[in-house]
């Protein structure tokens, strides 16, 4: 049965991060300061790769931090654990489910230099019912500026990503506690995998004509799609605490 749960975890928590990714605001600033500069599809390619790397590991390092005070908690709460762990996921579904229902969707980072505040990328109507607008949010910023060079474009897009965890795989770690450091590399992996993979492909995809493949329709939903996939972990934990 264990095995079994960690597996589902780890598919669970594939659909997270690959949702996660495929948001434009992922990978599409890439393409767009790619074209911008002449840059190669490998070149793009890279720089997407190598912060989405970033991204991952700096979600870990959080991830670290949860579950060693999951191991710590586990200890204290013994069978107890994944009744808390089952009601915390369960939690977490209802509010996106809330952020689904009032149209707020999932914050998101912008670019550096742009005129558009987190604050209101997160509560706005427009944002959640329109595309990213990443055409306009770019013009005038140092990544695409041509009196600027790669560095300022290669430093701010690494920034942008990197420094903006992917939050919802962050209750996927709380999940995995009771499989111990086995489960935290595992989760890991699988992060890795479903994130950056996501990015490097929907960027090459992109490149090669695909016309961002509508994935930007995702953004609408992502909050509600979280909430269903954190309901399925939630009753996985709940399942748990009755082997126990």
């Amino acid at each position: 049965m264990n095995d079994t749960a960690l597996a589902t975890i780890a598919a669970t928590g594939f659909a997270v991060a690959f949702l996660h990714a495929a948001i434009p605001t992922h990978w599409l600033p890439f393409v767009l300061v790619g074209r911008a500069r002449g840059w190669t599809t490998l070149r793009t390619l890279t720089m997407v790769a190598g912060a989405g790397l970033g991204h991952v590991a700096l979600t870990s390092l959080l991830g670290l931090a949860i579950a060693w005070f999951g191991f710590r908690l586990d200890e204290s709460l013994g069978h107890a654990f994944p009744l808390v762990t089952s009601g915390l996921l369960f939690a977490i579904a209802i509010y996106y489910g809330y952020r689904q229902w009032t149209g707020r969707g999932v914050c998101h980072h912008h670019p550096p230099g742009s005129e558009h505040a987190p604050s209101k990328a997160c509560d706005s109507h427009e944002h959640d019912h329109g595309h990213t607008h990443w055409e306009e949010e770019l013009k005038g910023t140092p990544l695409v500026k041509p009196d600027r060079g790669d560095w300022a474009a290669v430093s701010g897009l690494f920034v942008m990503l990197t420094l903006s965890p992917c939050e919802g795989f962050l209750p996927i770690y709380l999940s995995g506690v009771q499989f111990g450091w086995r489960g935290f590399v595992v989760l890991s992996l699988i992060l890795a995998l479903g994130a950056v993979g996501g990015m490097t492909l929907l960027t090459w995809l992109t490149l090669k004509g695909s016309e961002r493949l509508r994935i930007e329709r995702f953004e609408h939903y992502e909050a509600g799609l979280l909430a269903v996939l954190f309901v399925v972990l939630g009753v996985i934990a709940f399942v748990l605490q009755h082997e126990h």
